[in-house]
């Protein structure tokens, strides 16, 4: 029983960095309505730049990591306005083609950057990976790493963050109509272009929060990008334009996947969340929380 809990706190932690990668996929689509494939390879920028600031340049790891978040929210508004913008009103897989292309070219630029390279790099922390007793000893053993806690801290913080910022906010509201009607909103007077440039900001920093903190656990290198690979499942198993969904989805693809790896034999680990998306949409083609939407032509 215990040795099924550790592997689900396990689950929860890694879970969590898919639900944030995850967020900025729903943030994009609900805004947009485009899949942005690029995803992880910003959250892979986002741990590079936190490493150029805290490892080479030597700052503390809460400016550096906070320097790195804005650096890469003002990469994902300049994303948009230089490769997303010029494409709008082309077919979606024009534009779907821009994402991926842009993703290989950042890819390729991480690869050749001095002081970056293929190399794997590591990032100082505050956080020990030594385990902390969740309850009594005399009861068994269920423990969780300072780095775990931290993911785990991290994400619900980031969750409320922009769940109070889209629901009691001006700009956040504004955000939201823009996804809703986009030429209804322009006819109120908000900036359509200017919002979806900040949303693709918004995204492109909590992709580097995911970044950050994923980096202690699988280091830093220009390949940790293919986890966006994983957390896609996690936005279209909880339903795409779903905020919360994504969250539920990104905590079910890490915890599958984290039983999956320890139950079942090798190679099980990296196709089990596939298979249980398959089956979710098999059963509920809109995911756990998307709702069917219909469009007239």
């Amino acid at each position: 029983m215990f040795e099924f809990l550790q592997l689900v706190v396990g689950g929860v932690s890694i879970g969590c960095i898919y639900a944030l990668v995850a967020l900025g996929f729903v943030l994009i689509y609900k805004a947009t309505e485009v899949v942005n494939f690029a995803q992880g390879e910003l959250m892979m920028l986002g741990a590079f730049l936190a490493y150029t600031f805290i490892s080479i340049l030597g700052w503390n790891y809460w400016v550096g990591a906070a320097a790195a978040i804005i650096c890469m929210f003002f990469a994902g508004n300049l994303v948009d306005r230089v490769f997303l913008r010029p494409v709008l009103g082309q077919p979606q897989f024009s534009i779907v083609m821009v994402t991926i292309g842009f993703g290989y070219m950042a890819r390729s630029a991480a690869g050749m950057m001095p002081g970056w390279g293929t190399e794997t790099y590591a990032i100082s922390t505050p956080f020990s990976s030594e385990g902390m007793q969740l309850i009594p000893e005399s009861m068994g053993s269920l423990v969780i790493s300072q780095t775990d806690l931290s993911v785990i801290i991290a994400t619900v913080i980031l969750c409320a963050v922009l769940y109070t910022f889209f629901t009691h906010t001006r700009l956040g509201i504004a955000m939201q109509a823009s996804s809703q009607n986009q030429l209804a909103a322009y006819y109120m007077g908000i900036p359509v272009k200017a919002v979806f440039s900040m949303i693709w900001g918004i995204s492109a920093a909590v992709a580097a929060a995911a970044g950050i903190l994923l980096a202690p656990t699988t280091l830093i290198d220009t390949s940790m990008g293919f986890i966006g690979l994983k957390a896609f499942p996690a936005a279209v198993l909880g339903g795409f334009g779903s905020i919360p969904g994504a969250v539920v989805g990104g905590l079910i693809i890490g915890i599958i996947e984290t039983l999956a790896g320890f139950y079942l034999p090798p190679g099980f680990k990296n196709v089990a969340a596939y298979v249980v998306l398959l089956i979710v949409l098999v059963v509920r083609p809109q995911g756990l929380f998307g709702q069917k939407t219909g469009k007239r032509v």
